[in-house]
């Protein structure tokens, strides 16, 4: 593993294990992740929280277990945020499908581990072009996953974000019959799923703009004061950690354009 890029707001976050255990629940609204009895994995996801991804890939593999969960996070959210480039970052994104299919295999209750193979494989497809990742029958893999961890954890905001992103993609790719009859994307379950998502984490600012996008996609141009909104809110919001920050920074740079 060569150096990674760092976090570009060093110090920010400059949280402790006892930080991050007290925060717990407002830092895991998105993945209803439970809190770790093992100290040496929360202090990987302390590392992550504070944005210190690399050491938190690193702190993650050393403890094993539920560590590997944070390690699979960790390197998806460096590679969608920070790694400028492509060829590292379809590697990264391929690496987390694996050790995140691995996972869900010997630990067939954990949530993550579908919902990371699915985000994995979902940023994934978005990077090659989602039609040549259809074609390439990742689809029904990444709906799958991501149905699973929603069945494992319905509360777990950031899968039914995630899912319905897929419905949004497919749709506005290849359109709604085919979407449908093919690959199972229908509109309304996917706007039912943004919906879902933000009501799970109402401070969501990834939810805010995957939504934004989405509405755009299933839509068309009759959302866009409404997706403009979201991501005006996206771009307002506080983050509560270094993940949080970079969503927020993607909704202001969008808004620049």
């Amino acid at each position: 593993m060569g150096k990674w890029a760092s976090f570009p707001h060093p110090g920010e976050f400059d949280f402790s294990p006892a930080d991050v255990r007290a925060r717990w629940a407002r830092l895991h609204a998105g993945d209803a992740e439970p809190l770790p009895a093992d100290e040496a994995v929360l202090q990987a996801w302390t590392l992550f929280h504070r944005g210190e991804f690399q050491k938190a890939v690193e702190a993650g593999l050393k403890a094993g277990g539920p560590g590997i969960t944070v390690a699979n996070r960790a390197t998806c959210i460096h590679a969608t945020y920070l790694e400028k480039k492509e060829k590292v970052r379809l590697e990264l994104f391929q690496q987390v499908a694996h050790s995140a299919l691995e996972q869900a295999q010997r630990e067939p209750r954990n949530a993550s581990a579908f919902y990371l193979q699915g985000y994995a494989l979902g940023r994934y497809s978005q990077a090659i072009s989602v039609a040549k990742a259809l074609a390439q029958g990742l689809g029904g893999k990444v709906k799958e996953s991501l149905e699973q961890a929603i069945r494992l954890s319905p509360r777990h905001a950031d899968a039914h974000i995630a899912l319905a992103a897929f419905h949004s993609e497919v749709i506005d790719k290849v359109g709604p019959l085919i979407g449908g009859m093919t690959y199972g994307a229908k509109k309304e379950t996917g706007l039912k799923l943004f919906q879902e998502g933000l009501r799970l984490h109402p401070q969501s600012a990834i939810g805010m703009i995957e939504y934004a996008n989405g509405l755009v996609m299933l839509e068309g141009e009759s959302r866009m004061a409404e997706a403009t909104e979201l991501y005006e809110r996206a771009a307002a919001s506080t983050p509560c950690d270094a993940k949080e920050r970079l969503d927020v920074a993607l909704a202001q740079a969008e808004l620049q354009e």
